[in-house]
């Protein structure tokens, strides 16, 4: 965790398991799914008074072995006191939605959604590009 957090800001990289796993920047197919899905939730929860974040954002799980960058984080009022609006979240969110990239499906539909379910995550959406589909845990 140490060296996770001595690396330069917007670095693309997340610890699980105390272990970096490092992935290059996003295609703009990637990033166009992303906009559209977060402007939508952001209205609703914004509505609420939650809070809506996109990668490059951390949220420690725990404070020494995962860290990870979800493409969006949401954050409901009930959990809202474990964001540090000048830094990170510590803990863990309501919603994380994942948008599948060719190079790391299986990092994101296994080895993500295994740390996600360890950690009590309530919500956890899968996105995938080429079929246009989206998949809840």
């Amino acid at each position: 965790m140490e060296v996770y957090k001595s690396l330069p800001e917007g670095t693309l990289a997340e610890v699980i398991d105390n272990q970096i796993y490092m992935s290059p920047s996003p295609v703009f197919d990637h990033q166009d799914i992303l906009i559209e899905i977060a402007s939508q939730l952001r209205i609703k929860i914004k509505e609420k008074g939650g809070k809506i974040a996109i990668a490059p954002f951390d949220v420690y799980l725990d404070e020494t072995r995962n860290a990870v960058q979800p493409d969006i984080v949401v954050i409901l009022n009930s959990n809202r006191g474990n964001l540090n609006l000048k830094g990170h979240f510590h803990g863990v969110p309501y919603l994380l939605v994942e948008i599948l990239s060719p190079a790391n499906k299986d990092y994101d539909l296994v080895k993500k959604k295994e740390l996600y379910e360890r950690f009590g995550v309530q919500e956890y959406w899968i996105i995938d590009p080429d079929t246009r589909l989206a998949d809840g845990f």
